[in-house]
């Protein structure tokens, strides 16, 4: 869990000036949802990224 804030603040946070707190949470939400959770490389996904891992599986059902 500390890698996940770490990661949070040195690719989002600390690179952004918000205006309002209702500001910084969508915009933390948003990473959160679209880019962390579905574009960052996984190492249990054999270092796939969740939408990358979910295509190729779904590519690899449909060709058998």
């Amino acid at each position: 869990m500390e890698s996940f804030w770490g990661t949070l603040k040195n690719e989002l946070v600390h690179h952004q000036h918000y205006r309002t707190l209702v500001q910084a949470i969508q915009e933390i939400t948003e990473y959160i949802k679209i880019f962390y959770n579905r574009q960052r490389k996984q190492a249990r996904l054999g270092y796939l990224s969740p939408a990358v891992f979910t295509q190729r599986y779904y590519e690899n059902l449909f060709a058998a």
